[in-house]
């Protein structure tokens, strides 16, 4: 291969700005039989924010593995800093040079120390000098605010937290390269920007090169290129840009009556077709949006479409559309008739001033909501807020200190067996055996609940294929990837067709057009079947399929509606969404940031802020820019998303913490 070392050859530590920071060609990996990566090419060049993208089991964990040297492969070459990595001999020569980040939240952490403890740990094992230490942690712990929690153990830190802190002791040494596999799975929407504003400014400060792997489709759009794996392939690769100009199209969203009946008629013509709370969402591959919403009018016949809106597609659904393009899978099996569900439309669940207490600390305080029979009900918030408390006290696997709850009819203080019957639970920590196989589980759960043989056979048939277990039928849950774990998880909720349906973080590492499956599954169980769903969920994207959302903070709740009215919320008060693409986004970043515009941060190589009034405050910003010899290329207006809508709220409120906090110490 052209520009190939010899194994074991010295690093060379200045090379050239265009000579590749980490080359790797035609990457084999084999587990045993299985092909977990094949044939995969890529250059990530020095300075930049390289992204894999994909689902769990893509082999992007396998890729990050071997070019972190702890992986060995099969086929192929790793190139890293000009040293091909393919012994412990060679991997030692890099690794002062990487940092490494694996998958899972806390992984590379020790649990009984605390946050600065281990921070001081991984610094001297990195060999740090000290007289740097104290600045690059008072440094860190200010960018994931972190600080005030100094001396708390890791073991009791949420998960968002132990994975900032993860990234902390992965960084402290600053590397020049940095791999950090699935940073920000299981993390909440502040979290996550938190991170992207970290490895923005060593990106920007320090010249840092990072590889970064996500099954969040939405973080696409933040890297200056990406790879996008399914099945251990490259299905595109590219900028951004690039890869979203493969598929052509639009957009068009609207609502329909009735939404079931319409989707339908939408599928006879159309490959992504999804339901959005009351809304639709279709791909079409029309370029002129007259023509698109008209081809949408016309395959509806007689349903009216109201409140159509036409957009350009977001990275998501062209990756949806290259995966289509793949062999096709069967369709998930029919959904069989439930019976004996709530007939009517009154309240499946209703909490009233729940209250939790560990010890002095609050963990729920004072909640109340109500969801309908057929209703998706969409409980948001940052970790610790208190979602998965609420979860386990409605279930009645957890005693709430105070206020009440009823589930399905049924007292959750008093109802005891009665719940567990009429209810699914999903819980975060999947609560499956690792040592059975999935058709072992699913009969254990189906005879946990009393299915007889018949029942149990025509479940296992709907859940082997809906969940996409086909293949996975013998095989020990133990050794699942993490995202088939999920869906056999999620399967085994469903097993007695429940009345009231509990899914914490349902969806984390599943693939997109999993995802969608799972989503129009839930629609369906709310919309024909009358089966109340509560979910809760770190995909922005996703909660925009809830009908009602409630965000929590600090163990309330402390904002609700619908999506479409939290939006409209947001921006009566902090105004549009505005995205500026400039020649320098690092260097104009910190410019606007000290200019005034609080919240404005780096969103791939655009910078994302919200404002009241754009046409004054994009005026404002070319003069502010254009002192400094910035230039602007483009200011537009986008339209706001739910991560935008947390994000602001979460951060207001944090505000309003600080300063209460600052006057009661004055």
């Amino acid at each position: 291969m052209e520009g190939r070392t010899i194994p074991n050859s010295p690093i060379t530590d200045h090379a050239s700005p265009i000579t590749p920071v980490v080359r790797v060609s035609g990457f084999v990996k084999r587990y045993k039989k299985q092909i977990a990566v094949q044939g995969v090419d890529l250059e990530i060049k020095r300075g930049e924010i390289y992204g894999l993208i994909g689902p769990d089991g893509a082999g992007k964990s396998s890729l990050m593995k071997a070019i972190a040297g702890v992986l060995s492969y099969e086929g192929g070459t790793v190139e890293v800093f000009g040293t091909t990595v393919d012994s412990e001999r060679s991997a030692e020569q890099i690794k002062q040079k990487i940092g490494f980040l694996p998958q899972g939240l806390g992984l590379n952490l020790y649990p009984d120390l605390s946050v600065e403890e281990n921070i001081d740990f991984f610094a001297r094992i990195r060999l740090v000098p000290e007289h740097e230490l104290d600045q690059r942690k008072a440094r860190f712990l200010a960018m994931t605010r972190l600080e005030k929690f100094r001396d708390r153990p890791m073991k009791n830190l949420s998960g968002g937290m132990k994975q900032k802190l993860g990234l902390i002791c992965t960084l402290i040494h600053e590397p020049e390269l940095a791999i950090l596999d699935e940073p920000t799975t299981g993390v909440d929407p502040v979290s996550r920007r938190d991170f992207w504003t970290i490895l923005a400014e060593m990106q920007q400060e320090r010249g840092m090169t990072v590889l970064v792997s996500t099954a969040y489709l939405d973080e696409a759009a933040r890297f200056h290129r990406l790879s996008f794996l399914s099945g251990g392939k490259v299905v595109a690769a590219g900028t951004p840009a690039e890869v979203q100009a493969l598929v052509p199209g639009l957009m068009v969203t609207f609502e329909a009556t009735p939404q079931m009946g319409a989707m339908a008629r939408l599928k006879t013509g159309y490959k992504q077709v999804e339901a959005l709370g009351s809304l639709l969402h279709v791909f079409t591959e029309e370029t002129v949006p007259a023509a698109a919403m008209q081809s949408i009018i016309s395959s509806l016949g007689d349903i009216t479409p109201v409140h159509l809106r036409v957009d350009e597609p977001e990275l998501e659904d062209v990756f949806v559309a290259l995966l289509l393009r793949q062999p096709a899978q069967p369709p998930p099996a029919e959904l069989p008739r439930t019976m004996g569900l709530l007939a009517n439309h009154g309240l499946a669940i209703e909490a009233k001033g729940l209250i939790r207490d560990f010890g002095t600390f609050r963990a729920v305080d004072r909640v109340s909501f109500q969801v309908k029979s057929g209703e998706i009900f969409g409980l948001l918030g940052a970790n610790g807020a208190g979602k998965t408390t609420v979860i386990k006290m409605l279930n009645g696997i957890m005693p709430p200190t105070g206020g009440e709850g009823w589930v399905a009819g049924a007292d959750m203080k008093t109802a005891g067996g009665a719940i567990k019957e009429r209810i699914g639970y999903m819980s975060q920590a999947f609560s499956l055996y690792l040592d059975l196989t999935v058709v072992e589980n699913i009969r254990l759960f189906a005879g946990i609940y009393g299915l007889d043989t018949k029942a149990t056979d025509q479940r296992l048939t709907w859940i082997v294929s809906m969940a996409g277990l086909k293949g996975y039928e013998s095989n020990l849950t133990g050794r699942l990837p993490m995202g088939v774990r999920q869906r056999l998880a999620l399967g085994c909720a469903l097993v007695h067709q429940p009345r009231v349906l509990f899914l914490d973080e349902p969806t984390s590492g599943v693939d997109p057009i999993g995802r969608r499956n799972f989503w129009e599954i839930l629609s369906r169980l709310a919309r024909e079947e009358g089966v109340a769903i509560l979910v809760t969920t770190h995909y922005m994207s996703e909660a925009e399929h809830c009908d009602h959302l409630a965000l929590m903070f600090a163990g309330r709740i402390v904002a609700e509606g619908s999506p479409g009215e939290m939006k409209r919320q947001v921006e009566q008060e902090a105004g549009q969404l505005l995205e500026v693409v400039t020649d320098q986004p690092g260097p104009a970043l910190r410019r606007v940031a000290e200019a005034g515009f609080a919240g404005a941060a780096l969103f791939g190589t655009k910078i994302h802020l919200l404002s009241l009034d754009p046409p004054q405050d994009e005026a404002r910003l070319r003069m502010v820019l254009a002192s400094d010899g910035l230039h602007i290329q483009s200011v537009s207006t986008r339209p706001l998303s739910l991560e935008d809508v947390f994000v602001h709220r979460v951060m207001a409120l944090e505000r309003q913490e600080q300063a209460a906090a600052k006057g009661a110490a004055a």
